[in-house]
């Protein structure tokens, strides 16, 4: 599996993830559920792309901005993602923080797969890039294990 297509199948359950909490209510355990599965994957993803596609797009004179870019996108998703992991899920305000991680994060997705994408293909050769799928689904399980110790230290400092 080629690194746009690990990403793009991500990508689709990430839009499907989203779509269930979406036609959920309250703090149900559907939304829970699909809330737990999303923020460990979505979290993972970023991890993950960002060490084995992004540092190779970076390192490319031509492809520095949109990795940036998207990079930048990550870490803001990222404080959203975590802003709602710490809100009740039965308050309005938790739907409205959702609704704008969705909407950005959907931009972001299709973003990545029309522009960045098509960006990377200019700039890095495929026998450059061959074998970065397979880099990027083991990074990104060994991120799962990860997330949960990040956060554990971020919250002592």
């Amino acid at each position: 599996m080629s690194i746009y297509d690990a990403i793009i199948a991500d990508h689709e359950h990430h839009r499907d993830l989203l779509n269930r909490i979406a036609d959920t209510t309250g703090d149900s355990e559907e939304r829970k559920t699909a809330w737990n599965e999303f923020f460990y994957d979505v979290k993972s993803h970023a991890a993950a792309e960002e060490e084995t596609f992004y540092s190779k797009l970076m390192s490319k004179t031509w492809g520095q901005d949109s990795a940036r870019h998207s990079v930048e996108e990550h870490a803001e998703m990222d404080d959203l993602m975590e802003e709602l992991n710490e809100m009740d899920m039965s308050s309005p305000g938790w739907l409205n923080k959702f609704n704008t991680l969705k909407h950005d994060y959907e931009h972001h997705m299709e973003e990545e797969e029309d522009e960045v994408f098509g960006r990377a293909r200019e700039v890095i050769p495929d026998d450059e890039i061959e074998g970065y799928g397979k880099a990027f689904r083991e990074r990104k399980e060994k991120e799962k294990g990860l997330v949960d110790k990040k956060r554990e230290d971020s919250l002592e400092d």
